[in-house]
Formats: C-alpha cells, structure tokens, sequence
C-alpha cells in the first residue's frame, strides 16, 4: 500500500495536526457552564493537553486549534505550545461554531497544502499516532473503534483496509484520522459537518481506514469523564 507519509521519519517539518476544540459542550454541563470542555481534567491534566503530547511525541510539532465560546480561555491556557516544544496556531470561530466541516475550512489556510491529522478535542486515546499513514490515492484514512455502549450501532464498516458504508459488523469512528485539504475546501458552505461528505467519498472508495485495538474514550458525558479520570489516576 502506498503511503502519503510512510515512515514517520521521512515525513519532514510540514506536517500538521489540528484539533477539534470549538465545540459547544452542552452535554457536559454543568462542567461546562464556565469551562470549555478540551480544558476539562482527567487524571490532573486537561483534556487537550493528551493530544498536544502525543502529537509532539511523534514528530508533529505544527498544531492548529478552533475555538469557539470561551476559546480565549484555551489560548491562555496553551500559549504558542513552547511548552511542548510545539508551535500552537488558532483559528477562532466567534460566539457561534461552524461545524467540524465548516471549522476545518476556515482553518485550511493555517493548515496548508498537504494532507494533515485531525483529532477531535473530546476523545481519549493511547494511539500511536506515529503509525497514522494514509495510502496517496484515497481524500481520508480514518482510525476506528470497537462500538462503546452509546453508539452500538456503530458508524461504518471495514472491508480490506477500505472503509464502507454498507456492512453488518460496523464499527465506531474515533475521531482520529488524516484528510487532504481538498476534502474540505471544496465545500460551499461556512457552517456544515463533513459528514455528509465523507458519506460521499467512502461510496466512492476514496477513505481507507484501520481498526485501533487500544484504548479509546469518548468524552461525551460527566459520568465518562470520571471514568477516564479514575483510569489514569491509576
């Protein structure tokens, strides 16, 4: 399988990562209420900062961030990612967010050309994202998970390393995955989920994907947070 980045040591300086972060985070009140949800602590450490560790741990030092409500409250917090020996860029949604597609279009010119990782800001996860490579000919790879108890239905399926839409054993998307610019871009919209098209794209072979067998968690509720909270205070 041809790979647009292959091994991560040839990968160079250029390859970007951005996170998920302009969410509005009703379904974690009353945490919520003051606090955006990537600044939320699990095991004595925000949300995010597992992301921006992981990220650095494999080479990608280049990190872009949406906010939305309280977005100067996670700039304060992370600085320019000298911390991390990261470079932090931000791209701000207003009041309002613009959906997981319209944020990463308005993002596309901190990100550039080439293809780069997007993880979602309220997951949990031991991937390796050193490992994350995406075959050149496909629009996206995708990284995906066991069904958790909230989505037993699953997402999609996998045939052979090729994501699909029709299969009886689906499985979840994690929220982790590598996309070229022009999935976004050529969107006409400001504010849309990039579901519909990535819907669009798997039924026409364009997204490969792989099935992580580690730890993942979505954070989508209190009751998750303290679970993951009591897990990594072990």
């Amino acid at each position: 399988m041809s790979s647009v980045y292959g091994n991560l040591s040839i990968w160079g300086t250029d390859v970007k990562a951005m996170i998920l972060a302009a969410g509005k985070g009703e379904r974690m009140m009353p945490l919520t209420k003051s606090t955006p949800k990537p600044l939320l602590k699990a095991g004595n450490k925000a949300l995010i900062e597992y992301h921006i560790e992981a990220l650095v741990h494999a080479g990608i030092t280049d990190i872009v961030i949406n906010t939305a409500k309280f977005g100067e409250q996670i700039e304060t917090a992370l600085g320019d990612g000298a911390h991390w020996r990261a470079r932090i860029l931000y791209s701000h949604e207003g009041v309002s967010p613009k959906g997981t597609g319209g944020g990463v279009q308005l993002a596309l010119p901190l990100l550039g050309k080439a293809p780069f990782f997007l993880i979602n800001g309220d997951v949990w996860t031991d991937y390796d994202f050193s490992k994350l490579n995406k075959p050149a000919e496909k629009l996206a790879h995708l990284i995906m998970v066991e069904n958790p108890n909230h989505n037993q239905g699953g997402d999609f399926g996998l045939s052979g390393g090729q994501v699909v839409l029709d299969d009886g054993n689906k499985l979840t998307y994690s929220g982790i995955g590598i996309f070229n610019p022009e999935f976004f871009s050529s969107e006409t919209q400001t504010m849309f989920s990039f579901v519909p098209s990535l819907q669009t794209a798997i039924k026409r072979g364009l997204v490969s994907g792989e099935k992580n067998k580690g730890l993942w968690f979505d954070i989508g509720t209190p009751q998750r947070l303290e679970k993951l909270d009591i897990l990594l205070k072990k």
